[in-house]
């Protein structure tokens, strides 16, 4: 069973959006606080459903002014194969440092962090990101700091994630080690909703 894309009908028109944009971001923002989980001090990931997609959908046609089928097609296109389709997890990574030299020396550290982050429910094996499916987010010098993780659980370690067994993320990189053991319940629960 997949997840319900978005499509053309669903999204507000750019007027519309302008008078619920405020109320919107909001629900938006406090719907994340239970998706986003840090990974040490300079990796985040915010795990994507139907209603974070539909903001940026929403967002990006706002800034580009889009309003014409073909453009917002393109935008739908772009976004919905980031909505979890029932058997996966899907999540952008942020790397964040603040500071411009600091970040260019980490991410060139980081090359091929993408692909060695896992998730792992209490008693299965760790399920590896896949990354960048959408394109290479690598150059011969540097990682970049945006990823977007795809994560396909069996139907076992999905059965054991809705049953509340321990969910641990992590990322096993030479040059960025770090595990957290145990996702907060809130955001655990949340994300076994992305599971059809």
């Amino acid at each position: 069973m997949t997840m319900a894309q978005i499509d053309r009908s669903s999204l507000w028109t750019l007027e519309a959006y302008a008078k619920q944009r405020k109320d919107f971001r909001a629900k938006v923002i406090a719907h994340k606080k239970n998706r986003s989980v840090a990974l040490g001090g300079h990796v985040t990931l915010i795990f994507e459903d139907e209603l974070t997609i539909r903001y940026q959908i929403q967002e990006m046609l706002r800034i580009e002014k889009t309003f014409e089928e073909a453009g917002i097609q393109d935008e739908l296109d772009a976004y919905n194969p980031l909505i979890p389709d029932g058997s996966n997890l899907k999540a952008t990574m942020m790397i964040e440092y603040d500071d411009p030299v600091v970040r260019k020396r980490e991410l060139a550290k980081l090359k091929g962090i993408e692909d060695r982050v896992y998730v792992q429910v209490n008693g299965h094996a760790k399920v590896y990101a896949i990354a960048d499916e959408d394109l290479d987010r690598e150059n011969e010098e540097k990682t970049s700091s945006v990823h977007f993780l795809r994560f396909e659980f069996s139907p076992a370690a999905i059965a054991a994630f809705k049953g509340g067994a321990a969910v641990a993320m992590g990322i096993d990189h030479p040059a960025y080690a770090v595990r957290v053991d145990e996702v907060a319940p809130q955001v655990q629960t949340a994300l076994a909703r992305d599971f059809a």
